[in-house]
């Protein structure tokens, strides 16, 4: 197996063996016991003047391949959300143009998309102009045959008065749709923007607020997703979502437990880290659907280490690290973000990503992982 020296944080240089051990092979079908949905990234056009500030630009093929990639291993794909960049380089342009081409799919499976209210500047003046936003988005959503996620909304936190605002909102939109949707419940550590969403920095009184929509559109709801990184106030929050509406954690440090559950229930999945574990969440998903628990416990416990990495702080950068680790398993041909994000990871940091996602059996050729962390290296000055 190859051996490369690689950067680690205190300056030095260590010496690596990859494992040579493969992801395991697409299952039968999508696992019975739980959903599970891969919040999926894009892929930039390298040709393109991808820079900050300037129209996002897909490598269109490459991009849609990889949602392919995700559903032959038995996961739906929840597109168009913040691991797409939204908010962070992919303008709504471009996001109207991938939610069109990937529900056109042939042979597409599950399949949910963000809406949200990027559209519009930073600021707005009325809450009517939110709710318009949204419902635009919205339509664009149902018309690719896809089910919405209301993603937050910057301009609403900016625009909103008090906690009364959001189910003014909300309630609008959803007595609108034609399915049930998915809420979205995004913590400031994935977007400072959204420090004090649902009319509360409190997240106990935030926690009341959304269970307040929750229960008034019950009937217009198919889940909650959660992404606080907070497995207790998960579960505490589960608990007390009505019949039929479920949980689907965003936690991508507690999601093993999360999903395994406990006497009191367990949350379905729309995860981030599932994009670059995707072959060995599906493995575990149907050892959980043979009551095989610790099979469970030995496929995900090594994508630990990598996710509470890959999301460490500043957690809106984690999108950099599973982009890196995409390029690296070969499903796609180089390593360019829309908005010139490559940058977003320190050398170190991505050389111990590829480490971690070694030894969890998520790169399929070895040898072709360690040239192209070879190249990265050589072109940021490392000698490997």
């Amino acid at each position: 197996m190859p051996t490369l020296r690689l950067p680690v944080p205190d300056g030095t240089v260590r010496p690596y063996t990859f494992t040579g051990r493969k992801p395991p092979p697409p299952p039968d079908g999508p696992a019975r016991s739980r959903i599970a949905y891969a919040a999926v990234h894009v892929v930039a056009d390298p040709l393109a003047d991808n820079t900050p500030g300037r129209p996002a630009r897909l490598d269109w093929d490459a991009t849609l391949a990889y949602r392919h990639h995700l559903w032959r291993h038995g996961l739906g794909v929840a597109d168009a959300m913040d691991t797409a960049q939204r908010g962070m380089g992919l303008d709504w342009p471009a996001t109207r143009e991938l939610i069109r081409r990937v529900g056109a799919e042939p042979g597409r499976g599950a399949l949910v998309c963000g809406a949200g209210t990027d559209q519009l500047p930073a600021r707005v003046e009325r809450l009517d102009d939110v709710t318009e936003a949204y419902l635009e988005q919205c339509q664009v959503v149902e018309d690719a045959g896809a089910t919405v996620a209301l993603m937050a909304s910057r301009q609403l936190a900016a625009v909103a008065r008090g906690p009364d605002d959001y189910p003014a909102v909300y309630g609008k939109v959803l007595r609108q749709l034609t399915r049930p949707a998915l809420l979205h419940w995004l913590g400031p550590m994935f977007d400072p923007a959204l420090t004090g969403y649902w009319g509360s920095a409190d997240l106990d009184a935030a926690t009341e607020s959304v269970l307040g929509i929750v229960d008034e559109h019950a009937d217009r709801i198919d889940g909650v997703k959660v992404s606080l990184l907070d497995a207790a106030r998960e579960a505490a929050f589960r608990c007390r979502l009505p019949d039929g509406v479920r949980c689907y954690t965003g936690d991508d440090f507690g999601y093993p437990e999360l999903i395994r559950g406990d006497e009191n229930g367990a949350s379905d999945a729309l995860l981030g880290v599932f994009d670059p574990i995707a072959p060995v969440a599906a493995a575990a998903l149907h050892a959980l659907d043979a009551g095989d628990g610790a099979a469970y416990e030995r496929w995900l416990a090594p994508t630990v280490p990598l996710a509470r990495h890959l999301f460490g702080e500043p957690t809106y950068h984690y999108k950099t690290g599973i982009v890196f680790l995409s390029w690296l398993a070969g499903h796609q041909e180089h390593f360019t973000m829309v908005s010139g994000m490559q940058g977003a990871r320190s050398v170190p940091h991505l050389a111990r990503a590829a480490v971690l996602a070694d030894e969890a059996c998520l790169l399929p050729d070895a040898e072709l992982a360690a040239a192209r962390l070879g190249t990265f290296l050589a072109v940021a000055g490392v000698d490997a």
